[in-house]
C-alpha cells in the first residue's frame, strides 16, 4: 500500500512543459470555447499592464495618478473588471499616452501577448 501512495505522490509532483500543456488544453473544447470567450476581454487586460510597465510605473504609482486604488487597477489588468471607455482613457492619460480603437477582420490573431 505504501507503494502505491508514494507512485500517487510522485504523479502528483510531475513538472510539465507549459508549451505540452497548451497542447493538451487545446483538445479540450469547453477550454477552447473559453479561451474564445475571454480573449479580447484578456487581450485589453495584457495591453493595459504591458503599457503601465512601458511607463515605468508600478500599480501603486498608476491609482495615484487615476485617483483610484491599486486593487483597482489589478482588476483590469486581470481582465476580471471590463473598463468603461472613460477609464481606458483616464489610464491612457495617467501613462501619458491615448487610447486608440482599431477594427480588426475577424479571423485576426487575438491574444497577441499570450499565445493560450
Amino acid at each position: 500500500m505504501r507503494s502505491a501512495a508514494r507512485n500517487e505522490d510522485h504523479a502528483l509532483n510531475k513538472t510539465f512543459l507549459f508549451g505540452e500543456l497548451v497542447r493538451e488544453w487545446r483538445k479540450d473544447a469547453s477550454f477552447v470555447a473559453e479561451c474564445g470567450r475571454i480573449g479580447p476581454a484578456m487581450e485589453l487586460a495584457f495591453v493595459l499592464a504591458d503599457a503601465r510597465r512601458q511607463a515605468g510605473l508600478t500599480q501603486a504609482e498608476l491609482s495615484l495618478r487615476m485617483k483610484t486604488s491599486q486593487p483597482a487597477i489589478a482588476r483590469f489588468e486581470g481582465g476580471s473588471v471590463k473598463p468603461t471607455w472613460e477609464t481606458i482613457e483616464r489610464y491612457a492619460r495617467a501613462i501619458g499616452r491615448r487610447a486608440v480603437v482599431t477594427l480588426e477582420p475577424l479571423g485576426a490573431g487575438t491574444l497577441k501577448h499570450s499565445r493560450i
